[in-house]
């Protein structure tokens, strides 16, 4: 369901739909009529409130769990709050300070990952997430062995003395001096590169015309190195800190959706498949609920944002996962803080080192 948009709403609505999701995010319960007259922000009698929290219902964006309760943002409604009314602010000094404290001490960049998801999981009372930037070898050396019937080993050795090794199937008309001449040509050309950037210069030459290898070493050369780069993107590895905090009072009064959310915990190849979903932001993204495949179940939310290395390329993401509730207004800058200083500190010369 859509839901109407900011304009569609009258002023009186709007402010209403506004105290509304905030009190909601605050007590996590909902907000009755009552409540919202005696807090002296809507000059409207209670009746009249009610009205318009009928309107609202009416209109998606606002729900009431019982007949005689308040009421509570829907996901559209959320959305429509976190996309056009919620006012962010930068992080408070004392938040930065815990977020930075935290990563000073970590010395090795693993220590500074679980560092950053600890001070995450702490200041949002949420669980904090990183997603640990997959570790690139630099190749030497790259070499085809022949196994028979149409197969073949790619055996890639890394500058670190790594050695991965994969079957491939071959191209019908791959010989072995096709394989061998397939083996020097990505030694002598792609010594020193990354896995990822081997693949894409050896693309860039064959779509160019400019490769020295015949038709049938070209898609040899192609499926040896696509199946390696696809077999490390699925080995991702994940920080997760501060489950624990999900018990909260109100979760407590659904224990059903925390038990399911702690089992998407588990899942770490499927948050990372969520997370991973940010890596093509600016800045932090925000899924909630149903948004995302993987917390549809248990109604939770996710902040996450991009950090970089020095270069500018994404090399993980970092986020906390929570209750719909989540206080957006305050974690979504924290969330950003956390990965521009992750993207500041892995660039400093020799950390992750030690």
């Amino acid at each position: 369901m859509a839901g109407p948009g900011l304009t569609e709403l009258s002023t009186r609505a709007r402010e209403i739909f506004r105290l509304v999701v905030e009190g909601y995010i605050a007590s996590g319960h909902p907000v009755g009529s009552r409540t919202l007259a005696g807090s002296g922000g809507v000059a409207l009698s209670p009746a009249s409130i009610r009205s318009v929290l009928q309107e609202l219902q009416d209109a998606g964006l606002l729900a009431a769990p019982h007949t005689s309760a308040g009421r509570m943002p829907t996901e559209v409604g959320l959305r429509l709050f976190v996309d056009g009314i919620m006012q962010v602010a930068e992080p408070s000094a004392a938040d930065r300070a815990q977020i930075e404290r935290g990563l000073a001490e970590g010395g090795t960049i693993e220590a500074a990952l679980a560092a950053a998801s600890s001070a995450l999981s702490d200041l949002s009372a949420a669980a904090g997430v990183v997603m640990v930037p997959r570790r690139e070898v630099r190749l030497a050396q790259v070499s085809f062995v022949p196994l028979g019937q149409g197969r073949a080993l790619v055996v890639l050795v890394g500058d670190d003395g790594s050695v991965e090794n994969r079957v491939i199937d071959l191209p019908g008309s791959a010989s072995a001096v096709t394989l061998e001449q397939a083996g020097n040509y990505l030694t002598a050309r792609v010594a020193g590169r990354t896995l990822g950037e081997a693949l894409q210069l050896i693309r860039a030459e064959i779509a160019g015309g400019r490769s020295a290898l015949d038709t049938a070493s070209a898609a040899l050369v192609e499926r040896g190195l696509a199946v390696w780069s696809r077999d490390a993107a699925q080995r991702p590895v994940l920080v997760v800190r501060g489950q624990a905090n999900l018990l909260d009072e109100a979760a407590l009064g659904d224990i059903e959706r925390v038990r399911q959310l702690l089992d998407e915990l588990e899942s770490a190849e499927a948050i990372a498949g969520v997370l991973d979903a940010a890596r093509e932001a600016d800045s932090a993204r925000i899924f909630i609920g149903s948004e995302n495949r993987l917390f549809s179940l248990s109604g939770s939310s996710v902040i996450a944002a991009p950090w970089r290395d020095g270069e500018g390329r994404v090399v993980g993401v970092v986020g906390v996962i929570g209750p719909t509730r989540l206080n957006y207004a305050r974690v979504v800058p924290m969330v950003d803080f956390t990965a521009q200083s992750l993207s500041r500190i892995i660039t400093q010369d020799g950390f992750g080192r030690k």
